[in-house]
């Protein structure tokens, strides 16, 4: 069986080493001949913990190739899966054309009796209409869609697509699903079967429902704030109940960032504007969330006053731990509001080394904890690199003007609310 992977950023790099790593016989396609021709040198578009290996990995066990050549890459294929990361603007709007275009682009190297199963995350709905433009120009060639939502997570993909609970398959029928059920089975036993269209708002609503326990947790948490209540302890209290559960997304911190959870909650937010149908908790996700965005910089301006010019050091910069990408971060995102109030922003990130020309008036930044930390009247800590775990305060502390410490989802929790000498603030908790 020859698999094309179609898509060759995040999750279509992860998912044809991965399938490449399991003796597949993979080819991974892309427009960008530069992507392509890194690839086959063994070189990821982006950082992600243990992908650069196992992509050499299967370049030196024939498993694994990369192409630009649509013609050839489809013709030879199986199944073509769809892996094209989405992309998303500054208002979570998601360019949903921009990947169905590449989809239109090879249907017409699609082979009979192939099947086309697309993760990419689009509106419900798009697999049935890209199917109906397929059959209306190529009515001789049967080919079978499905729908399979992607589930990874920056830092943790490669876990993530080998270790799933599940895996949710939209289908048509039963006749033609014994490819996609043997790839699939490979990583998990447990197979969700349901039609397409339920498969695609599966997607929409797990985010959705993902965000609604952020936003939930987190207004919550200020109200903790306010009136003496421990939001950790709530959290303990909540997760206890039967009915809600031990893993429950229900941890006081940061508000959400990046565009894959903001971008299922536009998606039902239009749904539901084009249906004619109110959808009053989606559309009010999005403003608590961003509301919520502004805590470090409220905290800091509560306890500091005028920031200006005041050394702040924000520790972690990306948009999550275990990996290097900077767009949708949050940690950016309180630096540029920082620097706008007349903050002198000291950075450290452990994955960035240098920071794009757009940044450098924004923030310093240092290769150390120790330099970033010197003489600031604050530390924020952004994101939550283990890195930053063994920090101790004894060690910290001394360097800074003010032993402030403003850690939103109490990530340093253990080691530096218990120290007498440290001003500690965490989201839920005076």
């Amino acid at each position: 069986m020859k698999i094309c992977i179609f898509g060759l950023w995040h999750l279509g790099t992860v998912t044809a080493a991965c399938l490449a790593a399991r003796n597949f016989n993979v080819i991974g396609l892309d427009g960008n001949s530069e992507v392509v021709n890194n690839l086959n040198q063994g070189k990821p578009p982006l950082y992600e913990p243990g992908l650069e290996e196992l992509v050499k990995q299967g370049i030196s066990k024939n498993t694994l190739s990369f192409s630009t050549d649509k013609k050839a890459a489809i013709a030879m294929s199986d199944v073509v899966w769809i892996t094209f990361d989405t992309p998303v603007d500054e208002d979570d709007h998601a360019d949903v054309e921009f990947v169905e275009n590449q989809i239109r682009s090879i249907l017409p190297y699609l082979k009979s009796g192939s099947n086309v199963l697309i993760s990419s995350q689009m509106p419900v709905g798009s697999t049935g209409k890209l199917e109906h433009e397929f059959r209306s120009q190529y009515p001789n060639v049967l080919i079978s869609f499905f729908y399979s939502p992607e589930n990874l997570r920056l830092g943790k993909a490669i876990d993530a697509f080998n270790n799933p609970a599940r895996i949710v398959v939209g289908k048509r029928t039963n006749a033609d699903s014994t490819r996609i059920e043997k790839i699939l089975t490979t990583f998990c036993d447990s197979m969700e079967w349901m039609s397409v269209e339920s498969a695609e708002m599966t997607k929409h609503a797990l985010n959705a429902f993902l965000a609604t326990s952020v936003t939930f947790i987190n207004e919550l948490s200020e109200l903790c704030e306010q009136v003496g209540a421990d939001a950790k302890e709530v959290e303990r209290g909540l997760k206890s109940e039967p009915r809600i559960g031990p893993r429950a997304y229900l941890g006081p911190g940061a508000a959400f960032a990046g565009g894959t959870l903001a971008r299922d909650i536009e998606f039902l937010i239009g749904m539901g504007q084009k249906l004619n149908i109110p959808t009053p908790l989606f559309s009010s996700i999005r403003s608590s969330n961003n509301e919520h965005k502004t805590w470090p910089f409220r905290k800091l301006t509560a306890l500091l006053g005028s920031l200006k010019p005041r050394s702040i050091a924000v520790l972690g910069l990306t948009y999550k731990p275990g990996t290097d990408t900077l767009r949708r971060s949050s940690s950016i995102e309180l630096c540029q509001m920082l620097n706008k109030e007349g903050a002198i922003v000291r950075a450290h990130d452990p994955a960035v080394k240098a920071l794009p020309e757009s940044l450098k008036n924004v923030m310093i930044l240092f290769q150390t904890v120790e330099e970033t930390v010197k003489d600031v009247s604050a530390l924020v800590l952004a994101t939550e690199w283990q890195d930053y775990k063994v920090l101790k305060p004894e060690a910290i502390i001394p360097l800074m003007k003010n032993p402030i410490i403003i850690d939103p989802s109490g990530f340093l929790r253990e080691t530096f609310s218990k120290n007498p000498s440290v001003h500690y603030n965490a989201v839920g908790k005076l």
